[in-house]
């Protein structure tokens, strides 16, 4: 079983990162335009009156008229934070904001943070009963048992929405659809098996109370605490530990693990020894979740027996158990259907479906978002990746058809299918398609340059390549100053990362003989004092900038790919740049980017080189944009951008897009296009009435502009003022994979650029 590399950060990283611009992680923005008094009169007074009026009326239509229907409350009172125990209400709101963006990355919910400053169960409870009805449902997260237990109870009976208590249900409905994956490969017969489950809080009770429901028999199952196994007859035992009491004279782990078909442990790292494994029935089934470190690892399972079917709480290694593989989709089965709870039928509907998606073959386009690996159904994947697109499009809709079959569901839905689809458009493009690009690149990682080293944000995006592994980091700087910004930014100055610069004497050798041959190869036989002048210049070229340098280490073979800017102007990158690589044979340079808003994915090119690119050069754009676009797993799609749709009105400035146009069609390129036309045509499916002669009017993906002035002014509007998720500018048509970063970039920003250069350097030929 392969071990991954995990990720670490500084505690100063991740303070800075909650304390950057906004404090915190969540926000709250209007749904509705804010922009005139009339739109102020109708959002509030006196336009509110009538849906205050209307739910008044009828308590239902507040999932009509409020976010009611989408709004999850997520609870805690810190007493069980992370691992951290008991550390207070206000001390788990960090975790709580994170638990909040989660449901809105992975299912498109909004939820917000409460923190209860209370360890009385029935205060919680009332305070929870009493702010409920402005929720579709409530998320318990991080409360101790028992009164977890207490809590979720009450609550469940008090209130007509769904109540969950994350931290055992769903860890219970992974390792369940871990559990039926894993004893469908063994062949193990389910009423046959002897589980063993050792810990007895709130996930080890959920766990046991769902593997019952699914097949397990009682007596079969042997629950482990802190004194030992809960037998009948053991004194001083709560209502929930004597639920699972059964006869046997098991009195500890080490009796109880002898023939056992399945370990689930959710107790403390270590517990579970080799002699023991040892002893369990043959093709044994090992659940450690402890975190940060399992019961056993995999490394010790497997020095003893190589039959064994492991699963961890780690992403570091295969079949990780993870809760948010199931809450986001959960809750948003649930809320679609307006269901009064999350019964058992849907926790078990919810495994099912988990269960079921890591039996089937995997499909291109999620292969393409996981980073090219086809994962097969089998001992190291019997549950699906955190990662994979198809769990908003296939949980929702099994936890909704069960809401609906046990008449726990307010609302039909008429067509699956449909809501299907409808569920797949709720993710961010954007996340996924980064997601596929960095699980590739970690298969075949690249020495990517990073020549702005000085710079605090360049300096944290090459420490993060290098502790998200993917790939081996470069940086182009002077030692000294390396190491005092790694103690500012919470890092000993002896991090293991590679420096290099001027000092380098074999590079310098080499690259200034690169340099000269690039610069003045064409020149002949040079007098000796012009030969020294050109020398000189040279080497105070590559002596003083980063750019030259780093330029050189990737044409000579020393490094696979580079990312650059962050310190000056684009252009001033791009100029430094083409002195010593060239543009690709027979292709054009130039700028584009990627641009995500409201679920919408969007390429927008020239922003960066041509000023005003005449017809060829913009049918060439279309051209390459088309073939990068493929490479990020979309059908291309373009439109030629202008401020006349289809001629109207035809001026000096429209001409030469309409050439382009016609250019394409006469080249016979394997795209669809059209143009010119206005963004919104491009855009929005409102349009398509007007013009149905045309496959891309409200369809576009790739927005070719007329020139660099209105493309980077578009998307820099767009990234300001509308809040859109911006990648690039990407450097399409350069000679070797080097991305450059806009001016003060941040630190994702440049991370995800150095991701799409070493992806590049993997995917492209730049010797032709």
């Amino acid at each position: 079983m392969k071990k991954n590399k995990i990720e670490h950060y500084s505690d100063k990283e991740a303070l800075e990162f909650h304390s950057n611009n906004k404090s915190g992680k969540i926000e709250i923005i209007s749904s509705k335009p804010m922009t005139t008094k009339r739109d102020l009169a109708l959002a509030y007074s006196p336009g509110v009156a009538a849906p205050v009026k209307a739910i008044s009326k009828n308590p239902e239509l507040a999932y009509d008229y409020t976010t009611k229907g989408n709004l999850v409350a997520i609870i805690s009172n810190g007493s069980a934070i992370l691992g951290m125990g008991n550390l207070g209400a206000l001390a788990s709101k960090p975790v709580m904001e994170g638990k909040a963006i989660l449901f809105k990355r992975f299912a498109d919910i909004d939820a917000i943070d409460l923190e209860i400053d209370s360890k009385d169960p029935k205060e919680i409870i009332n305070s929870i009963k009493n702010f409920s009805g402005s929720f579709g449902g409530i998320n318990l997260e991080d409360i101790a048992a028992p009164d977890c237990f207490i809590i979720e109870e009450k609550l469940k009976k008090l209130l007509d929405i769904p109540v969950f208590h994350d931290d055992q249900h769903g860890t219970a409905i992974i390792t369940c659809a871990a559990l039926i994956n894993a004893i469908d490969i063994t062949k193990k017969d389910i009423k046959k098996i002897k589980v063993v489950v050792n810990g007895a809080g709130a996930s080890a009770m959920a766990c046991a109370n769902l593997f019952k429901k699914t097949g397990v028999l009682k007596n079969n199952l042997t629950m482990i605490d802190r004194k030992g196994v809960i037998y009948k007859g053991r004194k001083n035992l709560n209502k929930w530990k004597l639920n699972h009491a059964i006869v046997t004279k098991n009195r500890n782990l080490n009796d109880a693990i002898k023939d056992a078909d399945v370990f689930l442990g959710l107790s403390a790292a270590g517990i579970l020894k080799k002699d023991m494994i040892k002893k369990m029935a043959k093709n044994p089934i090992i659940f450690a979740c402890a975190n940060p470190d399992p019961e056993i690892t995999p490394e010790e399972v497997e020095e003893v027996r190589n039959d064994a079917i492991i699963a961890t709480g780690r992403s570091d290694y295969p079949n990780q158990v993870n809760n948010l593989i199931g809450f986001p989709y959960i809750f948003r089965g649930a809320l679609d259907v307006r269901a009064k709870t999350i019964n058992e039928e849907m926790k078990i509907a919810a495994a099912n479906a988990i269960a079921s998606l890591a039996k089937k073959r995997v499909p291109d386009e999620v292969v393409a978002a996981m980073g090219g690996d086809r994962p097969k159904y089998g001992k190291d994947y019997i549950i699906p990746s955190t990662f994979d697109p198809r769990l908003i499009s296939v949980i929702p809709v099994a936890v909704a058809k069960a809401a609906l079959k046990s008449k726990v569901a307010r609302k039909k839905i008429k067509n699956f299918e449909i809501y299907s689809e409808l569920l797949k458009q709720r993710l961010d493009p954007s996340v996924t398609i980064m997601q596929g690009i960095n699980s590739k690149i970690k298969k075949n990682k690249k020495r990517v340059v990073f020549t702005d080293g000085e710079d605090e944000n360049t300096l944290k995006a090459a420490i993060a390549f290098k502790n998200s592994d993917l790939g081996i980091p470069i940086i182009v700087a002077k030692e000294k100053i390396v190491k005092q910004k790694l103690k500012k930014i919470g890092y000993g100055e002896n991090l293991d990362i590679k420096i290099i610069n001027y000092s380098d004497k074999n590079k310098r050798e080499k690259y200034l003989k690169y340099t000269f041959k690039k610069l003045h190869a064409d020149k002949g036989n040079l007098d000796p004092d012009i030969y020294e002048m050109y020398l000189r210049d040279c080497n105070r070229m590559i002596k003083n900038d980063t750019v030259i340098w780093g330029s050189c280490m990737v044409s000579t073979g020393d490094a696979d790919a580079m990312v650059t800017g962050n310190s000056r102007r684009y252009a001033q990158s791009l100029e430094k740049i083409n002195k010593i690589v060239e543009p690709r044979p027979g292709e054009i340079m130039f700028g584009l980017n990627m641009v995500v808003n409201k679920g919408k994915t969007v390429f927008i090119g020239d922003t960066s080189v041509h000023e005003y690119p005449s017809s060829e050069q913009l049918a060439e754009i279309a051209i390459s944009s088309a073939r990068v676009v493929r490479l990020f797993g979309f059908d291309p799609k373009v439109a030629f951008l202008s401020h006349s749709t289809f001629g109207q009105p035809l001026t000096s400035r429209t001409k030469h897009i309409r050439d382009a146009v016609n250019i394409l069609k006469k080249r016979k390129v394997n795209f669809k296009f059209d143009g010119d036309m206005q963004p919104d045509v491009a855009l929005s499916k409102e349009y398509t009435d007007l013009y149905p002669f045309s496959k891309i009017v409200g369809n576009a993906n790739i927005l070719i502009m007329p020139g660099q002035h209105s493309a980077a002014i578009s998307y820099k509007i767009m990234k300001t003022l509308g809040d859109a998720k911006v990648i690039g500018p990407l450097l399409i048509g350069l000679g070797q994979a080097i991305e450059i970063a806009p001016l003060r970039s941040s630190t994702s920003d440049i991370l995800n650029l150095a991701s799409i250069a070493a992806y590049s350097a993997g995917v492209i030929n730049y010797n032709k």
